[in-house]
């Protein structure tokens, strides 16, 4: 009987070491599959990098050209490095037409953000009659092209009289990036619990400084989201800068630009200094705001 048992006990403990390997082989199969696909995911993330990241190298190093080293070897790096090309573009306008695009950009970004945030606390807070209809009605925004608006928005910024004007440009841009500004911080708003709101009215707070004093103060991530994401838009567009804007002092860089391009002649190592320092105000905000960008992206998509 003895003899018996322990092959019993020995045939279970075999039984049971053999689901142990079968484990860990399974285990080890996916891990390696998974090292694959991690794999894989690095490489085509490093091929989008170098093919995104190129183009801007290429821009940089024939900022310090002149223009006819950047037709004889455009690819290769300056033998002699030309600083003076930076100075040569602020000299030449680049410093006015900055400043131009800064104060559209500041001030679309200022008056979209608070638009927004305004209009989201009241889709939110407050149970208005028709508030469905408006939030179709706002995100119906998304659905529309500036390119197809071109003309009426021509004469509507021509009748109000703020033609050839910073307002031309920031109201334009304003009433484009409101849409989807709403959603995102609404959709932040609603993850925001009740409990605190309904506290501070206990305490005497009125709607205003429950929306100054607890909605503003913690949503700065989607409220810093909301600034990246209309000021990448305000600082890149070009369409109606050129429609809106026709005298040199009030013209962004994006169209001031043009300026250094000639019909015959361009000093392209100018030109391409112009370009880098047009890029650096948007490079600079991105890497200040990037963590609170990724999580008002992150937390602002929650709830819809």
């Amino acid at each position: 009987m003895k003899l018996v048992e322990s092959q019993g006990d020995s045939v279970r403990q075999d039984g049971k070491l053999g689901k142990i390997v079968n484990v860990n082989l399974k285990s080890t199969k996916s891990k390696s599959g998974f090292s694959i696909v991690v794999g894989l995911i690095f490489l085509f993330l490093l091929l989008y990098f170098a093919a995104i990241a190129y183009p801007l190298f290429w821009m940089v190093i024939n900022s310090f050209k002149t223009t006819a080293a950047i037709f004889n070897d455009s690819w290769g790096l300056p033998k002699e490095w030309l600083f003076s090309n930076y100075t040569t573009a602020w000299e030449q306008g680049v410093s006015s037409y900055f400043m131009n695009s800064l104060i559209i950009t500041g001030g679309t970004c200022l008056l979209t953000v608070l638009v927004s945030a305004l209009c989201a606390y009241g889709l939110t807070r407050f149970q208005i009659k028709g508030g469905k209809f408006l939030l179709l009605f706002v995100s119906a925004g998304l659905m529309f092209s500036p390119q197809s608006s071109l003309i009426p928005l021509y004469e509507l910024v021509q009748k109000l009289g703020i033609f050839d004007t910073y307002w031309a440009l920031i109201l334009t841009f304003t009433a484009y990036r409101i849409p989807l500004t709403v959603l995102l911080i609404r959709s932040f708003f609603l993850s925001i619990p009740k409990e605190l709101e309904e506290s501070a009215y206990l305490d005497g707070a009125n709607s205003f400084k429950v929306f100054t004093k607890i909605f503003m103060p913690m949503s700065r991530p989607i409220l810093f989201t909301g600034v990246i994401l209309t000021a990448y838009y305000a600082w890149n567009e070009f369409l109606f800068s050129i429609l809106f804007i026709q005298t040199e002092d009030v013209k962004p860089i994006t169209s001031g630009l043009l300026v250094f391009k000639g019909a015959l002649s361009t000093n392209w190592g100018v030109l391409m200094a112009g370009l880098v320092i047009s890029a650096i105000p948007l490079i600079a905000i991105f890497l200040m705001m990037q963590k609170y960008f990724v999580r008002g992206l992150a937390e602002g998509s929650v709830k819809g």
